[in-house]
């Protein structure tokens, strides 16, 4: 089975924390497109944010996705990747999406300091707004949904492999 898992969510959704404890249970391995971005960058998500802007941080955010030719792992994309049409046709091509799903307040009490984490929120928005704004879009690719909140890590993890697996 070399089909890929991608997970698309709100920042704090636990894309990656969950992501990597279904890969160990789908014996796949696991890939951060985060961390790929920071690498083609040579910065942080925040840093690319704060001195580039938006529009740039979506564009190196595409870049990355397009380069990606994996197969056999769990993909933990970055909260903003669903801005980019072009970016999430190609994830849809190396496999199936899973979208973590999180209530407003859920998805607040998990954010620590905002101004540190890389979550791109357009200028003059509110956090309340960046969540309105894309929960649409999580919606129109998700192939399926996972309802996160309130639940353990390894509950989530779980439910992805079910859902890897169905």
């Amino acid at each position: 089975m070399n089909s890929n898992i991608v997970l698309i969510g709100m920042p704090g959704s636990g894309k990656s924390t969950c992501g990597v404890v279904a890969a160990k249970m789908l014996l796949k391995k696991f890939y951060d497109t985060d961390l790929l971005i920071q690498n083609i960058e040579g910065r942080s998500l925040q840093d690319i944010i704060n001195t580039e802007g938006e529009e740039y941080f979506i564009r190196a955010e595409e870049n990355a996705i397009l380069s990606l030719d994996i197969k056999g792992t769990v993909i933990a994309t970055g909260g903003s990747v669903i801005y980019s049409q072009k970016a999430m046709e190609h994830l849809q091509s190396l496999g199936k999406i899973i979208y973590l799903h999180l209530e407003f307040e859920e998805m607040c009490s998990r954010l620590s300091d905002l101004s540190t984490r890389g979550v791109l929120i357009k200028s003059g928005e509110t956090l309340r707004d960046m969540y309105n704004e894309r929960l649409p879009l999580y919606a129109k690719y998700a192939q399926e949904t996972i309802e996160c909140g309130s639940k353990t890590v390894a509950q989530n993890a779980a439910a992805i492999v079910r859902s890897a697996k169905s």
